[in-house]
Order: C-alpha cells, then sequence, then structure tokens
C-alpha cells in the first residue's frame, strides 16, 4: 500500500525533525513493504533535510505538487513568462513580500524570522533576485490585500491560502500533491495531513487521518491529536497488508 505523509504540521511539529517514535513507525512501515511517500508545501530542497535519510531514495512530492523526486531526480512545473511577468507585475505595483522558489535556488524578501524563511535550506541554495531566478515554480505572497486577492482569480493559477502564516502559496494552474503524485504514477493511497493544501489528498485517498484541528479536518475519515499520529501509522499498517486487496483491509472509522 502507498502511504503518503505531509511534513509540517503532521510528522514535524517545529519545522526541523520529526519525532523519534514517528521516525520508528515510518520505518516500520517500509520494512513491512509498503510504500511511504512524503507530499510537502516545501520544495525538494527542504524536505530532504527533514526526512530521515533511509527515505531520500523513495518517492516525494514537493512545493505542493509544483516538484517531484524520483531516483535522486527533481522534475518540477513552472510558471511561463508571460504568466511570470503578470505576477512580477502584481508584486511590484502592490509592494508585496515573496518567496519564489526555483528548481533549488530561492528569491525571498520577506522577514528573515518568518517560520518559512527559517526553513529553507540555505547551506545549499543561493538567495537571488527574483528577475534572475530562471525558472519560477512556485511563489509564496506574504499578507496579500483583498485587491491582490481578487485579482489572483483571474490568472491561471492555483492558490493555497495559510491563515496561521498569513500568506497564500501560488502554484501553475492544476498542480497540487494529488497532480504530484499522479506523475509518481500513484493513484491508491493512504494520506496524513494537516493544513488546506491536504484537501485533494483527503478527497483521493481510500483512507485519510487529520492531525490536529484544522478546517480541513471535515474532509478526512479521521481527526487526531499530534501524540496519536505513531500509534494510528501502526493501527493503519496492520489493516492494510502488502499484496492483499484494498476493500478486504479497509476499516471505516
Amino acid at each position: 500500500m502507498n502511504f503518503v505523509f505531509d511534513v509540517d504540521g503532521t510528522l514535524c511539529f517545529d519545522g526541523k525533525r520529526i519525532d523519534t517514535e514517528i521516525i520508528e513507525a515510518l520505518q516500520e512501515l517500509k520494512l513491512r513493504g509498503h510504500q511511504v511517500i512524503f507530499a510537502s508545501a516545501r520544495p525538494i530542497r527542504d524536505l530532504l533535510p527533514v526526512i530521515p535519510k533511509s527515505f531520500h531514495d523513495g518517492l516525494l512530492v514537493g512545493g505542493n505538487g509544483t516538484f517531484t523526486y524520483e531516483h535522486g531526480k527533481i522534475r518540477s512545473t513552472h510558471f511561463e513568462q508571460n504568466l511570470l511577468d503578470k505576477l512580477n507585475s502584481l508584486i511590484h505595483h502592490h509592494q508585496l513580500k515573496y518567496l519564489a522558489d526555483g528548481d533549488w535556488d530561492y528569491a525571498y524578501t520577506g522577514d528573515s524570522a518568518h517560520p518559512i524563511y527559517q526553513n529553507i535550506d540555505k547551506t545549499n541554495s543561493t538567495n537571488i533576485p527574483l528577475g534572475e531566478l530562471r525558472p519560477v515554480c512556485k511563489l509564496v505572497l506574504f499578507q496579500p490585500n483583498e485587491e491582490v486577492l481578487e485579482l489572483l482569480k483571474t490568472f491561471p493559477v492555483t492558490v493555497t491560502h495559510y491563515k496561521t502564516e498569513h500568506a497564500i502559496d501560488i502554484s501553475p494552474l492544476g498542480i497540487n500533491k494529488v497532480s504530484g503524485l499522479d506523475k509518481l504514477n500513484i493513484q491508491q493511497f493512504i494520506a496524513f495531513g494537516n493544513d488546506s493544501n491536504d484537501q485533494c489528498l483527503f478527497e483521493h485517498a481510500i483512507h485519510s487521518v487529520c492531525v490536529g484541528n484544522n478546517d480541513v479536518k471535515r474532509y478526512a475519515k479521521e481527526n487526531i491529536e499530534r501524540a496519536e499520529v505513531a500509534g494510528k501509522i501502526r493501527a493503519l499498517m496492520e489493516n492494510y497488508h502488502v499484496g492483499e486487496s484494498i476493500t478486504s483491509n479497509f476499516v471505516k472509522s
């Protein structure tokens, strides 16, 4: 069975590390023959330092579907130049702070104390001017006003709102975590998530678990607290056996 995990707020609660108990449950899952896939808003650059090295040879979805990682190779989707020009104009006109991600490097003008900036792997990447960053794959805008949000509705983009971070995440139209999984030929999966960008996972999963008390929990089959994550992984590991049918092992919550 394919198990798909969001990272921040689902497995990682300090932006830096995954608790040992959860890592042990993930490793047990892998040893049992299940496929463990991480699907995060982080680009691959910032995802690799957080997940255990034993999973670096697996499948990853980064940037909410903008990036995929398979056998050590990164593939990305990027904004077309005419759309990027419009987004640049919007940024400059409204004097917005932003994070733009390229294939590996980035452009950042926001607060250096912001959690998103703190999670960037700066040792292996460079902050370069937006006009020099090519391609641009994903864009985060900080504290956009209502006018900006309305204008973005006319752009061919996918917008994800992060209420707690006062930011929005912008990707090319049609890009999300499920589209990233599709690129990796993953159609059937169990999903763990916690935020609005995980709604698509919950809606397409054969079973879904929301961690914490976010509004997105209404789309998941189960809602648990962070202290229950490792135990829930182990419980589902017992319910879904490798090589057997999905329907015969599904236990409705």
